[in-house]
């Protein structure tokens, strides 16, 4: 069996999807389709930067789903590979689940930038500037995360946010409470922990204003049946209806990412072959989980090529 997988945020960097832009029409066309739904030149932003206007929550989101979009429709035209046929399953990290959605049919490519553009937009407004922190724990599994986030929130937010792989867990809530957090990773047998250069803490409690913003929208723009199963991040589970999906949608602006028990999920339901479209960065993520798991990240044009021959 083989799953289709979707990269988050902090895969984004200045140039992406500009050779696929270059040397393909089927990219050209997503970028061009995304730009005029944003009414932005998201495009331009992605090739050429400038990096901190590429980092701004509210660009981040949707040029990496276009990013990964536009590296699909190539696999699809000038591979003749279907999604539908030769996946099983998808699933995303964090924003990543709306791009594995719109891969599968359940928001139009439109659509899906404009939810990611006012996602990230609430996101970045939940919580002031300086207020939020995030911090990877670095050899840390879940008990501990959890343990420590405990220990360290001394009556303010304080949670795990991403439980990305048995060595990696990430924390979320008020900076005073992640800066603990990080000066106690000893007491808790944690090797490391590292504050991460994000501008807002999310997947906690603190962006309860952006869950309120994006049932709002989901609402308006609900998802449609779609072709494939979907592992949805805060239940690592396989979800096929969109109803439950748009209340999940809403769920995960709070929720904790359980990307490891995803992988897992997948795993234990005869998932042997991942395919990461428009990223590296889940790849070796999968790799610490299940050693045994068959990993593809797929890229540049010359990844796709040799995706299309191997499928």
């Amino acid at each position: 069996m083989r799953a289709f997988i979707f990269p988050g945020q902090g895969s984004q960097k200045v140039g992406m999807g500009k050779d696929l832009a270059d040397a393909s029409a089927a990219a050209r066309e997503v970028f061009e389709e995304v730009d005029d739904a944003l009414g932005q030149k998201l495009s331009a932003i992605m090739f050429e930067g400038p990096e901190d206007q590429l980092t701004l929550t509210e660009n981040a989101q949707p040029a990496i789903m276009a990013n990964a979009i536009a590296t699909l429709r190539v696999l699809e035209r000038e591979g003749g590979i279907a999604l539908a046929d030769k996946g099983d399953c998808v699933a995303g990290h964090s924003l990543g689940e709306y791009t594995a959605l719109c891969a599968v049919g359940a928001f139009s490519l439109a659509d899906t930038a404009r939810l990611l553009k006012l996602r990230g937009q609430a996101m970045q407004a939940a919580v002031p500037v300086g207020e939020g922190a995030m911090a990877a724990l670095l050899g840390a599994d879940l008990d501990k995360a959890q343990a420590l986030a405990a220990a360290a929130a001394d009556g303010q937010v304080c949670e795990v946010a991403n439980d990305n792989d048995s060595t990696q867990v990430v924390i979320s809530g008020h900076r005073e409470a992640i800066e603990r957090a990080v000066a106690l990773v000893k007491d808790f047998e944690i090797k490391r922990g590292v504050l991460l250069p994000v501008s807002a803490p999310f997947h906690c409690s603190l962006m309860q204003p952006a869950a309120d913003a994006m049932a709002q929208a989901l609402g308006k723009t609900p998802p449609q049946p779609f072709t494939l199963p979907l592992y949805a991040n805060v239940t690592a589970a396989q979800v096929t209806d969109p109803a439950e999906e748009q209340r999940l949608l809403v769920e995960q602006v709070t929720g904790r990412v359980r990307w490891r028990e995803s992988v897992l999920a997948m795993r234990a339901a005869g998932v042997e072959r991942f395919v990461e479209l428009g990223g590296k960065v889940l790849g070796p993520m999968i790799g610490r989980i299940d050693k045994e798991a068959q990993v593809t990240s797929v890229v540049t044009m010359d990844d796709i090529e040799a995706l299309a021959k191997e499928i």
